[in-house]
């Protein structure tokens, strides 16, 4: 991979703007990883416990041979872990199955909670105390949230003390919350991006493709480096070595302005990421 670039948190700390998202149980390749990390100089790297692959990407970091303070390696709570306790315990068992001694970033994974007799504002900010506390601890470089909107940011900005670090949200050419990245910007939250390709159906859009014999780069390079140029940290999931290493040759091209606005202009709202109660209970 170029050169890739990063993106200072508020704490300080800097992400690299491109990473590697993972897969569910039965998606996950070790030999993509570690093809990623080796081969295409992959060094954030994105998974959560509801994956399912904590414990295997352990081994891939591990058989890559890479030195853990080399690399960036985010992970989530689930919903069904959230309360004090329950969030510090979830927390340490992620990193105990990666393998690791701190985690660079810790996710909420969910705005709600649907605990009986209990509000999704009440568990949100007992949740985010827990995490809190394991920032100040050290378990964790960074804290922050995934799915989250601006109502849900400004309620924890009233109930505690720590604003979250990163706001990990859909994007692609189809979803473009401008609203909550640029209020994510003024609250000095970094917004990071998953689902850049759109499950692919960006790559097979009469102007993604236009654009890609403009450029003589891929599609899905396209996609990749609208969302890179936009300011946004873009983590794109791909089981393939040569989809992984194609998705990191982005820093050789900038989209014209004229481009950027065209691809804006594909918005349509629409959401292919949704999770609904009981799966939380999972």
């Amino acid at each position: 991979m170029q050169q890739c670039p990063v993106i200072a948190l508020s704490n300080g700390l800097n992400i690299p703007v491109l990473g590697l998202g993972t897969s569910h149980n039965g998606g996950y390749s070790h030999e993509a990883v570690v093809y990623a990390l080796r081969e295409c100089g992959v060094r954030h790297i994105d998974t959560a416990k509801r994956y399912g692959c904590e414990e295997a990407l352990s081994s891939s970091i591990q058989e890559s041979g890479l030195p853990r303070e080399d690399l960036w390696i985010t992970t989530k709570l689930w919903p069904g872990d959230y309360g004090h306790q329950r969030a510090k315990e979830a927390c340490r068992a992620s990193a105990s199955r990666l393998k690791v001694e701190y985690l660079d970033l810790y996710l909420m994974h969910w705005p709600d909670s649907m605990i009986p007799g209990r509000s999704n504002r009440e568990v949100r900010a007992e949740t985010w105390r827990a995490l809190e506390e394991m920032y100040d601890e050290g378990l964790c470089r960074a804290i922050g949230v995934s799915n989250f909107l601006i109502p849900h940011l400004e309620e924890l900005k009233e109930d505690c003390g720590t604003v979250p670090h990163v706001n990990q949200v859909e994007f692609h050419p189809f979803q473009q919350p401008w609203e909550l990245v640029e209020y994510c910007r003024r609250e000095g939250i970094a917004f990071e991006g998953f689902c850049p390709l759109a499950k692919g159906q960006a790559l097979i859009h009469p102007l993604i493709q236009e654009l890609a014999k403009k450029y003589k780069h891929s599609a899905a390079q396209i996609c990749v480096r609208w969302s890179i140029q936009n300011g946004v940290i873009t983590i794109p999931k791909s089981t393939k070595p040569q989809r992984i290493f194609e998705n990191c040759q982005v820093f050789d091209f900038m989209l014209s302005e004229e481009d950027m606005d065209s691809i804006g202009r594909l918005h349509t709202n629409k959401k292919l990421v949704h999770l609904s109660f009981p799966l939380w209970k999972r």
